[in-house]
């Protein structure tokens, strides 16, 4: 089983819609059993709030609902949990290294790592969902093709 577990800030509008699309795309390849694909905050300020209404409708537009998600934080335990915890921006790589220690498996990432690099912009401060959602859909595909999917 491989298990992800996406972050941002508030998990509300990124690490949700990263969550959602990653569980579209491997449903589509009838490979959902194969994975654990989480999300969660490195602050507290969203915590127990429903996804954005931003991301809901964006996600909507692709048939994905993120219907009974609710904002959680990352945890110490998350980082022996999961074999990779993708962040979607180099600040909240900082914050979850304060949350989790140091990252001795190197699980640790940026989501767009995978796809030659940057940090996907925070719709929350933007309000350009639709950009988000290009860079979370690129950065899900180069995730799955590093795994051989």
């Amino acid at each position: 089983m491989i298990k992800v577990m996406f972050v941002c800030h508030g998990n509300i509008c990124r690490s949700p819609m990263a969550e959602f699309v990653l569980k579209d795309m491997v449903k589509k390849l009838g490979r959902e059993n194969e994975f654990l694909i989480a999300s969660s905050a490195t602050s507290t300020e969203e915590i127990g709030n429903p996804v954005h209404h931003g991301t809901r409708r964006k996600l909507s537009q692709y048939g994905i609902s993120v219907e009974g998600k609710y904002a959680v934080r990352l945890t110490k335990r998350d980082y022996t949990e999961y074999d990779y915890i993708i962040a979607m921006d180099s600040y909240n790589i900082r914050n979850i290294q304060r949350i989790s220690g140091a990252d001795t498996g190197g699980k640790i990432c940026r989501l767009l790592d995978f796809a030659g690099g940057g940090d996907i912009a925070d719709p929350w401060y933007t309000g350009n969902f639709d950009e988000t959602y290009e860079d979370v859909l690129r950065g899900c595909r180069a995730f799955l093709e590093k795994l051989g999917f």
